[in-house]
């Protein structure tokens, strides 16, 4: 019976594409003016999934305090601070975990994310105020207007509504951000090892496959150095 039955093809996955440092900078700008905001800076700068980011809790966001040698939660000692860090431990997958073991990982802010989370803390106790008993107190760093989580989908239409108005079309998903992170790491030059640290891959073969468009050419750049170097000197021997 199964020979007998037509099954439909699906689609071409499009391929995943990644900002330029330009097209990055016009996005963080546009994205000012929406609820979004930290959750695109914090994609953008930490690398981190969008299913990682919707799973956060304030206290995975946390401070490090200098007298104490050691890290505490913001929810413990507020955003009064110079150094913070985010602890990427559960997602929004069934079970809660990450998406492997190498995935669980602690990364230090950026300035601009940590800024970030603390002007989004601060409308958010607005928010809750503004609720109300209607408030539920998942802890989400990343939530609706009533503290319940985000829905993907209307994750991924803000953010469309983000880059066309940065002029770059609506054809982007969040989870580019993370391949845009890692184009902006790997440009800088930053070694592929350190990267798959970065965005929570057991090696840098998963690293390599899932974002080869991202990553600078090194390996061929080596041999078109090599060709420039040394190319008119082979050509004028061989004549």
């Amino acid at each position: 019976m199964a020979e007998l039955i037509t099954t439909p093809k699906g689609r071409a996955g499009r391929p995943s594409k990644a900002l330029t440092v330009p097209q990055a900078m016009a996005v963080l700008e546009e994205a000012k003016s929406s609820r979004l905001y930290a959750y695109v800076v914090l994609s953008l700068m930490v690398g981190i999934r969008t299913e990682e980011a919707r799973a956060l809790r304030w206290h995975h966001v946390v401070a490090w305090l200098q007298d104490e040698d050691a890290w505490r939660t913001v929810d413990e000692v507020g955003f009064d601070h110079d150094r913070f860090a985010l602890y990427v431990w559960r997602s929004v997958r069934t079970h809660g975990d990450t998406k492997t073991r190498k995935s669980r990982r602690t990364l230090e802010l950026p300035a601009q994310a940590a800024d970030a989370l603390r002007k989004h803390h601060a409308r958010q106790a607005v928010q809750r105020l503004r609720a109300g008993q209607a408030w539920q107190n998942n802890n989400l760093v990343f939530c609706t207007g009533r503290g319940t989580a985000l829905d993907a989908a209307n994750v991924r239409r803000g953010f469309r509504l983000i880059t066309a108005k940065a002029g770059l079309g609506e054809n982007w998903t969040p989870r580019e951000l993370r391949h845009s992170f890692v184009s902006i790491q790997s440009d800088s030059g930053v070694p592929l090892e350190t990267i798959a640290d970065l965005v929570g891959h057991a090696g840098t073969a998963v690293t390599e496959k899932v974002y080869r468009h991202q990553l600078r050419p090194v390996i061929t750049k080596g041999a078109d150095t090599m060709n420039t170097v040394f190319g008119q000197d082979c050509r004028a021997e061989s004549a």
